[in-house]
């Protein structure tokens, strides 16, 4: 089953989005395929992320991937999950 996951870490900036990303393409993690959406949207030192799993045991396997470069960033968050019910897919041409 799908599943979203809401992470809102307190006073994330754009430079360490930036830096998160780097280290996970680093990792070969920036282009997961079972991860089927990222959205990060706020404003800089407020910013919040939405992902989209496929399956719960994917998620856990990024988590435990991504969670320790979190951490070694001093950046602490627990994501929240929540089953996924439905997800629409549109073109971007439309």
């Amino acid at each position: 089953m799908a599943l979203a996951a809401y992470f809102h870490p307190e006073g994330m900036t754009l430079a360490q989005f930036s830096e998160i990303h780097a280290k996970l393409e680093a990792a070969g993690e920036g282009k997961n395929s079972h991860r089927l959406h990222h959205s990060c949207f706020g404003t800089d030192g407020d910013l919040m992320i939405y992902d989209i799993w496929d399956s719960e045991d994917a998620f856990q396997a990024f988590g435990a991937k991504l969670m320790p470069m979190l951490a070694e960033m001093g950046i602490t968050v627990e994501p929240h999950v929540m089953p996924l019910h439905k997800l629409l897919q549109y073109d971007a041409d439309q």
